[in-house]
């Protein structure tokens, strides 16, 4: 049991100070190593900062915060850490980098302290594979920042003990973490389920679906999304989110789920690596992303008749409930003769080819969404379409005629890749939800989405993303087919 004996961070940098602190809370002394003093300088205030930030907010007394600094002694002597019952290393994802570092930190410590790594795409086999005792290294996967976010990814090596494990586990919780044990695999969880969020929203911008602050703007407003794919990865930094991209496409043997996308590796190529670098996909230097404005005043159209199996969210479009049902598909309505449907994988195109009339195709969004997309067959319909959308209160924003779209098609691809990875027994259907949710902030866990979906419904949608573009890569996951 590791109580509250000695914490070793290695690495002072952003994640290594967070947890450093979240130990510390914690009622750990806690030794943070770094080879730089101008990097534990950083870390300190780093820590300080936070402190001061929950004593702001009124989540923390001058008194405790001042305790808790304390606890943390900062040093560039490798030889302070060796009392330590727990050392996470938390430096560059650098193989080579790391194994050289648990190479000094193995001649310091104890046999019986346990070994972690905070890596979050890098084998933890792998890493482990070259230790001294390979059974007491595990990976401990934090988010930034880790003293506010919840999620711990507790990945387990093909040699990691169970006690060493079950061990992980417990403290993480007594650190107030949700920790997820999850099979060692490329990108763990969230990094791998995730993929396709950032994948997509740069497939889109490379298609010239819409220009980039429509794109973030509907995931936001029309998915519930925190930040949309584009202007996250900025956050995150493109050279950083691209990294990963490609450690995970590399990991599993060039899976097309988890092909990166040339529009962002453009990007990494030029050097706009995103607000760390005052440009990215947006331009920081003159305020980022700009504002969508909406569509202004439209005329509602008058006469509307109703599907016989009409969507949900094309109900709440009908702001007429005369009309009468037949003569038109199911889950349509007809709009002064325009077909509205929801996507189901088709095109607008297909759609008016099929049944000889304009066709205003929309894409998913949450039935209490402030936005929609949409495309149009031909453009006679764009008038039907913002009347109707205006209507009840929604943005219109326009997006190219593409399969599946954009938001349909995103969380189609997440749903696949959280599907597949319960398939490949990374963690239960539950405890991947919960990782989307705590350490990704998804407004819903891809799974849940899916079966609200209907996966039926999620088969045939894929399945029409698949044929159309001759990709595999969108072809449903064997879990929806396997699971009713």
């Amino acid at each position: 049991m590791m109580d509250l004996g000695l914490v070793a961070v290695c690495g002072a940098g952003a994640m290594g100070s967070g947890i450093a602190q979240v130990a510390a809370q914690a009622g750990h002394s806690v030794v943070v190593f770094d080879t730089s003093d101008a990097a534990l300088a950083r870390g300190l205030t780093a820590v300080q900062t936070s402190l001061a930030g929950l004593i702001k907010r009124g989540r923390l007394s001058s008194a405790a915060a001042e305790a808790f600094a304390c606890k943390i002694a900062w040093t560039t002597r490798i030889e302070d850490i060796g009392d330590a019952v727990l050392v996470i290393e938390a430096i560059i994802e650098d193989a080579d980098s790391k194994a050289k570092l648990f190479d000094r930190i193995e001649a310091v410590v104890a046999e019986t302290a346990i070994l972690a790594t905070n890596t979050s795409s890098l084998a933890v086999s792998g890493l482990a594979a070259v230790r001294a005792v390979p059974g007491r290294f595990l990976g401990l996967h934090f988010f930034n920042p880790a003293p506010v976010m919840k999620l711990v990814e507790v990945i387990r090596g093909v040699a990691t003990e169970p006690a060493v494990v079950d061990e992980a586990m417990r403290l993480m919780g007594a650190w107030g973490k949700s920790a997820i044990c999850v099979r060692d695999v490329p990108g763990f969880i969230v990094n791998r389920v995730a993929r396709p969020y950032y994948a997509e929203g740069f497939r889109a911008l490379g298609e010239g679906a819409a220009r980039p602050e429509v794109l973030d703007t509907l995931f936001r407003k029309a998915a519930g999304f925190r930040m949309g794919p584009l202007e996250l990865a900025d956050l995150i930094g493109q050279d950083i989110n691209f990294a990963v991209a490609r450690s995970v496409h590399d990991a599993c043997f060039g899976t097309p789920r988890f092909t990166p996308q040339h529009a962002q590796g453009a990007l990494v190529e030029a050097g706009l690596l995103g607000r760390k670098s005052g440009r990215g996909v947006y331009d920081y230097r003159i305020g980022g992303a700009p504002t969508v404005d909406g569509p202004g005043e439209s005329e509602t159209p008058g006469h509307i008749v109703i599907g016989a199996e009409v969507d949900p969210v094309l109900a709440s479009l009908v702001v007429a409930a005369g009309g009468i049902p037949g003569g038109i598909p199911s889950n349509c309505i007809e709009a002064d003769g325009v077909l509205v449907a929801i996507s189901d994988g088709r095109l607008a195109a297909t759609w008016a080819e099929q049944h000889g009339k304009p066709v205003v195709l929309l894409d998913w969004s949450a039935r209490d969404s402030e936005s929609c997309g949409f495309a149009v067959s031909a453009a006679a319909a764009l008038p039907v379409a913002r009347g109707l959308l205006a209507a009840i209160g929604r943005e219109a924003l326009e997006l190219a005629d593409r399969p599946g779209l954009i938001i349909l098609r995103t969380l189609g691809q997440v749903a696949n890749a959280a599907g597949d990875a319960v398939r490949d027994r990374v963690a239960e259907p539950a405890e991947i939800d919960q990782a989307m949710r705590i350490g990704a902030n998804y407004p819903f866990g891809p799974l849940a989405w899916a079966e609200a979906y209907g996966h039926a419904r999620l088969i045939r949608t894929m399945e029409n993303i698949a044929r159309k573009t001759g990709e595999a890569m969108y072809q449903p996951s064997d879990y929806f087919r396997s699971t009713p």
